[in-house]
C-alpha cells in the first residue's frame, strides 16, 4: 500500500490565519533585510534550515528565506526572495522581488495596513500589496 501525501491538507495547515504581502524592492535580500531591521526595529535573519530548494531545468535554485520571531507572542514573518540566478520561486509574478509572509498569530487589517505603510517608506521600495495565497498558482513553493 501506498501513502500519498495530501498537499491541499498541508497548504490548508500552512496558510491557515496567514497573511502574505507581494513587495518590488530590487535590492540584495540581506540589504533589504538589514534596512527593514534598521527602520522598523526588526531582527530578520537568514534562516538556511528553511531554504527553499527547486529543481528546475535539470539544476537546483535555492530561495534564500529570512525569519523574524516577534518577541512576546507567536507571530512570525518570513521573508522570501523571489529570485535566483535567474529563476523565479513563484513565475507567475516575476515581477515582486519578495514575499513577506506572517503566520502563527492572527495579524488585524490595521496591523497590516501599518505594516504596508511603513515598509513603503523604505528607499528602493516601490510597491507593497496584499496577496491572496489560494489565487497563487505555485503557492506550494512557500511551503517548507
Amino acid at each position: 500500500m501506498k501513502l500519498k501525501l495530501d498537499n491541499e491538507d498541508l497548504e490548508v495547515d500552512f496558510f491557515e490565519s496567514s497573511r502574505l504581502l507581494g513587495i518590488v524592492a530590487p535590492l540584495k535580500g540581506y540589504r533589504f533585510c538589514w534596512q527593514l531591521n534598521l527602520q522598523m526595529r526588526l531582527d530578520f535573519r537568514i534562516t538556511n534550515q528553511i531554504e527553499i530548494q527547486l529543481a528546475k531545468k535539470n539544476r537546483d535554485y535555492f530561495f534564500t528565506v529570512y525569519e523574524c520571531v516577534q518577541p512576546n507572542n507567536a507571530l512570525v514573518h518570513y521573508l522570501y526572495n523571489n529570485q535566483f540566478e535567474g529563476e523565479y520561486l513563484m513565475p507567475d509574478f516575476r515581477h515582486l522581488d519578495f514575499f513577506w509572509l506572517l503566520k502563527g498569530d492572527a495579524v488585524s487589517d490595521d496591523l497590516m495596513n501599518e505594516l504596508m505603510s511603513s515598509i513603503r517608506s523604505i528607499t528602493g521600495v516601490q510597491l507593497v500589496t496584499e496577496l491572496t495565497h489560494t489565487k497563487m498558482k505555485h503557492r506550494e513553493y512557500l511551503i517548507f
